[in-house]
């Protein structure tokens, strides 16, 4: 489905991924080494691969924020924290 768009129109996915995408070095191009997260899980492997895929980036992990402000999950107990909902951006 996300290939039938026209080539012009920019393309923008959003959403919560349940992704943990980490700052690992063969991901730098596509993720930046911004993300809250050292390393990824099993769904931010998956998602950084879909990313490559489909020509886009992940551009919520790409701006240099305070830690406080990259979080968008916080596990009952108010200690665990999560980056999980990303923007992912047509690479132009």
């Amino acid at each position: 489905m996300f290939d039938h768009f026209p080539k012009y129109h920019m393309k923008m996915l959003l959403g919560d991924f349940n992704a943990k995408v980490g700052r690992e070095n063969i991901f730098k191009p596509t993720i930046g080494q911004e993300s809250l997260h050292e390393g990824s899980n099993d769904n931010g492997v998956r998602l950084v691969n879909f990313t490559i895929s489909e020509n886009l980036v992940v551009k919520s992990t790409m701006f240099p924020h305070r830690n406080i402000h990259k979080y968008t999950w916080t596990f009952p107990d108010d200690k665990t924290h999560n980056q999980i909902d990303l923007v992912l951006i047509d690479r132009r």
